[in-house]
């Protein structure tokens, strides 16, 4: 991805993909979805140099932004997304923690910039689309960066599934929806990061995918 670079690091008992994009040469760069062990993902990013300019959330569910509030207040950076839909979700992540009976330390956030369909951000050189892809979770987004044929899709697209619509705000054709006008025209070559389990590319996806026959 030439200097765009990719780490990941797993986080929470979801194990869920905390996503680190950086420049190797500048070393700067975004943390995305910071779901919890901000301790872990602190040590990641000074074992290798990194300066983090934002946070970049996906969606609110706490697997993705558990950790982010304290990971601003910790970096003193700013949280970017998702998208002003998932309000709910990220005033009420105190009571998320308490649903799925989990024991981390959990706070309730409001990012400092919503993002909407069409918009851009970027670290360094590196500017990335977002796209609102409802259906997860109401507000959900991805990015993607055009040059490198990059994106992150968050909990919309993993390798062989799609993501969970049974929690509070989420609906499967909404999803499908999202994948077939937002994701798919992306592109086969694109390849992603996702959520949880390994990244692929796009038109593997699009073609081998069970969840996807007939999109």
């Amino acid at each position: 991805m030439g200097n765009l670079q990719a780490g990941i690091i797993p986080v929470t008992p979801f194990q869920q993909n905390c996503t680190v994009l950086f420049d190797q040469d500048t070393k700067s760069g975004v943390v995305i979805d910071p779901g919890g062990d901000v301790d872990v993902i602190l040590q990641t990013i000074a074992e290798n140099g990194l300066t983090i300019e934002a946070i970049w959330l996906t969606h609110g569910h706490i697997d993705h932004a558990g950790g982010a509030d304290e990971l601003r207040e910790k970096l003193g950076v700013k949280i970017i997304g998702p998208h002003e839909a998932d309000l709910p979700l990220l005033s009420g992540l105190e009571d998320q923690a308490k649903m799925f009976g989990l024991d981390m330390e959990v706070r309730n956030l409001t990012p400092d910039q919503w993002l909407n369909d069409g918009d851009k951000v970027s670290f360094g050189t590196h500017e990335f689309e977002v796209f609102h892809t409802p259906g997860h979770a109401p507000g959900h987004v991805i990015y993607y960066n055009r040059a490198e044929g990059f994106a992150h899709l968050g909990d919309v697209l993993f390798a062989g599934s799609i993501g969970r619509t049974d929690l509070p705000g989420g609906d499967h054709q909404t999803l499908l929806n999202s994948i077939r006008d937002k994701v798919f025209p992306l592109g086969d070559e694109v390849g992603f990061i996702c959520g949880h389990g390994p990244g692929g590319k796009i038109g593997d996806e699009r073609r081998t995918n069970p969840f996807l026959k007939g999109l």
